[in-house]
Parts: C-alpha cells; structure tokens; sequence
C-alpha cells in the first residue's frame, strides 16, 4: 500500500511538473518583427447603430497568414459528406450581444463583441499550447447608466486568459481592495491597469492581437480618426446579432456552430484542443478545457478560472457574481 501510495504520489508530482512546464512555454511570447502597416478591423456601422458606438478594434498582426485574419463562421460539405464547420478568413463579422444587469450600485448593459480565426496553428517552437481550428475571442465593454464605459473585459471563447480592465468612468470604490494600479501581466502579455477617454472626440478602443494564438497583447484608446492614416490600413467588418451563430446556412437548411446535446454541448464544433487536454484536463477536472464555446446560457459553464470548485462563481454569463469572483465591486 505504501509502495502504491508513493507512486502516486510521484506521479502526480510529475504531471504537475509537466503541466507548468508546458504552460510556461505557452505563454511565453516571442518578440514580434515590426511591421509597416497595421492592419485593423473595425464595424463598419451597419446594423445595431448602439453597437458600432463602443465596437473595439483589432489590430491584426501577421495578417498575411490566414489563420492571423478574423473571420466567418461557415458550412462546408463534400458531396453526401458530413457538414464541417470552419472559419472564413475572407469573410470578417463581429457578432453582437447586448445584456443588461443590476447591482446594489446601479444598472449597467454589457456589449458583448465576438470574433472568430481559423485555428491558432501547431507549433513547438514556439509552443502553441492554445493550437486547435475554430478559436475565438471576447470583448465586452461594460456601461454604466450615461452609457459611458466603465470596464473593459477581454478573454478567449474558451474562458481562457481573461483581463478586466477599468476606465476613469469607474467609481473609485469599485475597484478591488487590493488593486495596485501597476501593469496587467496575463500570462506573458502586459496590459495597462487603466483606460483613460478623457480628451478624445470619437475615442476607439484598440485590441491588438499576438499571432497566431490571437492573445490580447495590448490595449489602448485612441482617436477613431486615427486609424485612417498610415500605418493603419482599416478592415471594415459588419455587425451582427450573436444569435446568427445558432443559424449557419447549410445546403440543407441551416445549422448551429455549437454541439447542441450530449458531452460536448454548447461547446463550438471542432475545435478540441489536444494540448491543453493532456496538460489541463486532471487540474480542471475538464476533459474538455481549454475547447471554445458559446457565450448563452447553454447548461454549459463559461467559467474563467481553472479551480473547479469556483466554477459557477467564475461563470462570465452571471456577470455580477463573476465580477465578485474577481474582487469587482460594481
């Protein structure tokens, strides 16, 4: 029993060892080569006129690669073949979701802003922990009752590498209790503690983006008019209701970009990552971490931290039981 119990123990020593090992490597970020021409995708102001107003842009670095552009959500089929879900780079969309909540301090409304890439592609050197097809980012910018905004969220569609960043727009005793005012570093990236508008006419908030794993690698708030000279060469993408999402065309109708039942639903088909099922699944008690999913109350947790027990608190979709979990004080 003895003998049973120590190599257990060592082997549980070892795989967490693994673990950190293999996160390390994926979140260390290699210096990128400069580029003369930023290319940026920006809502085009069709649609939801409430939802181009605080539409981030993403600042798309590598955009010769593919897999670097932000695109649509598609069906393909060969034939009599099963359908396959992917990602059109050619085709850029931003979906949009409105939610409003209460708090003991006032009413507030998420915009909710999603995109999606290709694949972040397999890679050793350097390490794509995140590798997978049908990835996904968040933006969502939290406004108070003057529709000014008060936070700014990021975070994959997996749940992963979340950032909440504050604006000047938030009361000073919203902020957490331990909230020092430094530079955000989430796993590898810096973030700025802090958005300020004051003394911008049309202020935009610009997502820049790391390639190929698409992180959020820096934020900022600029003049809109900015971004219509060099270096910036603008992308203009439509607006579009997140619930578009649920009704993909098909040849024989339409169909959803999420699994709609058993084990896997509500998660976004195809997009298993392999890397961060062996590394993460045993310390999430998820076999499926790491897999990007809808953003709906699916039965589905959209939870933001790695500690299964704090699951339901870390639920983004219960916005302010989340923001609590993260020491907000909205």
């Amino acid at each position: 029993m003895t003998i049973a119990v120590c190599t257990a123990q060592r082997f549980m020593h070892w795989f967490f060892l693994a673990a950190a090992t293999l996160l390390l490597f994926g979140c260390a970020n290699q210096p990128l080569p400069p580029e003369s021409r930023h290319w940026v995708y920006t809502a085009d102001g069709s649609g939801d006129t409430a939802a181009a107003g605080w539409a981030p842009a993403f600042v798309a670095y590598g955009h010769t690669e593919t897999s670097n552009r932000i695109g649509r959500p598609a069906v393909r089929q060969e034939g009599q073949g099963a359908e396959e879900v992917f990602i059109d780079p050619e085709q850029p969309v931003v979906y949009f979701l409105r939610r409003s909540f209460t708090t003991g301090k006032g009413a507030y409304t998420n915009l909710i802003y999603r995109v999606h890439f290709s694949e972040v592609p397999y890679s050793l050197i350097p390490f794509n922990l995140t590798a997978g097809k049908n990835t996904g980012l968040l933006v969502v910018v939290t406004v108070n009752a003057d529709n000014l905004p008060v936070l700014v969220t990021t975070v994959h569609t997996c749940g992963c590498y979340l950032a909440i960043v504050p604006t000047q727009y938030l009361p000073e005793d919203a902020f957490p209790q331990d909230w020092s005012g430094d530079i955000l570093n989430v796993y590898g990236e810096q973030l700025p503690p802090l958005l300020d508008f004051k003394g911008i006419k049309s202020p935009q908030i610009l997502v820049y983006l790391r390639p190929e794993v698409h992180r959020v690698m820096g934020l900022e708030v600029r003049d809109a008019h900015d971004l219509a000279v060099p270096p910036f060469r603008i992308i203009p993408m439509p607006v579009e209701a997140m619930d578009r999402l649920e009704h993909l065309p098909t040849m024989a109708g339409t169909t959803s970009l999420y699994y709609a039942e058993g084990i896997l639903k509500g998660h976004v088909k195809g997009a298993i990552k392999p890397w961060e099922t062996l590394s993460l699944s045993l310390i999430s008690m998820d076999l499926f971490v790491g897999m990007d999913k809808a953003y709906a109350d699916t039965g589905n947790p959209f939870y933001t931290s790695l500690k299964f027990w704090r699951r339901a608190d870390s639920d983004m979709w219960d916005f302010p039981r989340f923001l609590r979990y993260w020491g907000w004080r909205l």
